[in-house]
């Protein structure tokens, strides 16, 4: 699917459509032009792509990867940024990680995105931009910075929903710990793990962008893009953050399922401690032998519970005073 959208300075119009309005666009030298790109044959929009924007062909070949690290490469005539945003999934209410590669190309009048998968990010700017379509006159890199803003924005979202989730989490293990709570919080620990991961590429690329601007990224952009920069940090930072809270929290929850089973062996160990002379003394007497003694003492079986008695009574007396109970 190929959407397109072209911005008229002269009227301060816009024009949405397919393929056509790139003939249109050529055809106007004042003209901007956004062209959105996914789920197309990989050859046809490759040639589309190198051929009707002159965009480089590793470039291309790098956006229409499934898999790739986020990167920024610089060109003669334009800018590649490739960048994970969220992918729709994860707007659900569960702290999910489903990323998506979002490509974009930006050159001095045309701003091409590229996705490979359904993006909120893009549907957000790219209706925004019909509701107001004065943002195009900033220029295509200002619409590039805008959408990194916009894709940013969720990381920090659904980062800012983890966090109260994580302090229940911790009342829970201290009231009642389960199994459930664990898989929970390693879930968590993994997901994190990831958004770790991909939010530090996102900081460098940004770093490299403030600390050295492209030709095509105009000097008045620099404020724009400390804004994503600061923010592409803040998420690293708290994905930082909450990845080591979670580790805590199962750290935590190990110690406290050690001490619940430590205080439960102290218990069957105590019991064990006093059943024992006690099964000695039963055994002793449960022997049928002729000439023991006691056997023929009218008062020896209530002296043999009465030492027995006693014999737990003092174990259990003792272990009181040790603090063992």
């Amino acid at each position: 699917m190929i959407r397109t959208m072209l911005y008229r300075p002269a009227t301060r119009q816009i024009a949405t459509g397919a393929e056509e309005l790139v003939d249109a666009w050529r055809q106007e030298p004042d003209a901007i032009l956004w062209a959105d790109l996914s789920d197309n044959p990989p050859q046809a929009e490759r040639g589309m792509l190198v051929d009707s924007f002159g965009l480089h062909p590793l470039a291309v070949q790098d956006a229409q990867r499934s898999r790739h690290p986020p990167k920024l490469e610089l060109f003669s005539d334009h800018v590649f940024i490739l960048l994970k945003g969220l992918g729709a999934a994860s707007a659900q209410t569960h702290f999910e990680f489903e990323t998506i590669q979002i490509a974009m190309f930006i050159g001095d009048r045309y701003f091409v995105t590229r996705h490979s998968g359904p993006s909120l990010s893009i549907d957000r700017l790219w209706q925004a931009l019909q509701d107001e379509p004065s943002g195009f006159a900033a220029g295509s890199d200002a619409l590039a910075l805008r959408l990194s803003r916009i894709s940013i924005d969720r990381y920090l979202e659904r980062l800012l929903m983890l966090e109260p989730r994580l302090e229940d989490l911790e009342q829970e293990i201290v009231a009642h710990p389960r199994d459930e709570v664990l898989a929970e919080l390693i879930g968590y620990k993994t997901n994190l793990r990831k958004f770790r991961r991909v939010l530090v590429y996102h900081v460098q690329i940004f770093q490299e962008l403030l600390s050295d601007p492209p030709a095509q990224i105009h000097a008045e952009r620099v404020h724009e893009i400390r804004d994503v920069y600061e923010h592409q940090e803040r998420a690293s930072s708290l994905a930082t953050l909450y990845y080591e809270v979670a580790s805590d929290l199962i750290d935590g929850y190990i110690s406290v399922a050690s001490h619940r089973l430590n205080n439960i062996i102290r218990v069957l160990t105590i019991i064990t401690a006093i059943f024992v002379p006690l099964s000695f003394l039963a055994g002793v007497y449960g022997m049928n032998f002729e000439n023991m003694p006691e056997l023929k003492s009218r008062a020896g079986y209530f002296v043999l519970l009465g030492v027995m008695g006693a014999i737990a009574t003092v174990l259990l007396l003792l272990f009181r005073k040790r603090r063992w109970l």
